[in-house]
């Protein structure tokens, strides 16, 4: 239930910037009604293909277990012990090391990983970031991050569009169409404000993956050697990834960009780590 509030609370704020980029930029009733419409539009489409929508935005394409049977063996196993339906298994064809799960809902799950992380990582790290992933799964998560991404994609596109208008259609004013400083506030502040919506429910997320990955495997120190060698390798290697899907990915891909450094999308691996040992120091003491 609270994973299907959070989802219905993100679609009615990033909704909400989506008709407001309308009534500004178009201007009047008419700017209102083809607001409310692309976000009718865009909702439909994000809860039914966001999965593919993000699956597209990184090349990822599907392996089968002939293609690729370690990786394929190991999604297979740990969602029997999960007890779900074994998603879709994918292969990102980037030297980046991450990963990121998608879907709607189990039975419409995929989990992809890159070429670099298949390179990068010993098989109990890897282990320990598919369980986290179909953790994701688990908890619906996937359903969020999707959705918030193919929106916030969506708004971005729209402002893009608005600043196009700016430059070749001139203002006009707002009797006649769109306000000339409601499109100029559109241009700047809505991939900002969607960014922000993206955050407001995105961290929290990883820390319960992170602890529902522990839980799967038995061994969440395996997980924070991952993350910490991830974070090392997206350093050295950084990772080409669109700033409206990258709350999907297990780690921030560090694009570079100052923005993007400062609107973290995960917690720190610092802090991720830390919680990971705290979980196999309590086993400890229960064992």
């Amino acid at each position: 239930m609270g994973n299907q509030f959070k989802t219905a609370a993100l679609l009615a704020a990033l909704s909400g910037l989506l008709i407001a980029i309308g009534y500004y930029v178009i201007g009047g009733p008419m700017g209102l009604i083809t607001g409310i419409g692309f976000a009718a539009v865009t909702n439909l489409v994000s809860w039914y293909q966001s999965d593919k929508i993000a699956l597209a935005a990184y090349r990822a394409q599907p392996v089968t277990e002939a293609d690729a049977p370690g990786l394929y063996h190991m999604v297979e196993r740990l969602s029997q012990r999960a007890n779900i339906p074994t998603p879709g298994v994918y292969i990102v064809p980037s030297s980046g090391a991450n990963a990121f799960a998608t879907g709607r809902d189990p039975e419409h799950a995929a989990v992809a990983v890159t070429q670099g992380i298949l390179n990068a990582l010993s098989e109990e790290e890897l282990e320990g970031v598919i369980a986290h992933e179909l953790t994701h799964i688990i908890n619906r998560d996937t359903l969020t991050q999707a959705v918030s991404a193919t929106v916030a994609g969506a708004i971005s596109f729209v402002a893009q569009m608005a600043s196009y208008s700016l430059w070749f259609g001139g203002g006009r004013d707002n009797d006649r169409g769109g306000n000339p400083l409601g499109i100029i506030l559109t241009v700047t502040l809505a991939p900002l404000a969607a960014t922000v919506i993206q955050l407001a429910i995105s961290r929290t997320r990883e820390f319960s993956a992170d602890a529902g990955a522990a839980k799967l495997t038995g061994n969440p120190r395996a997980l924070a050697s991952a993350l910490q060698r991830l974070e090392s390798n997206a350093r050295q290697m950084p990772m080409d990834a669109n700033p409206a899907f990258e709350p999907l990915l297990i780690v921030n891909p560090f694009s570079g960009n100052f923005l993007g450094n400062l609107f973290r999308t995960h917690p720190s691996t610092e802090e991720r780590v830390e919680a990971l040992l705290r979980i196999e120091q309590q086993g400890l003491r229960s064992a």
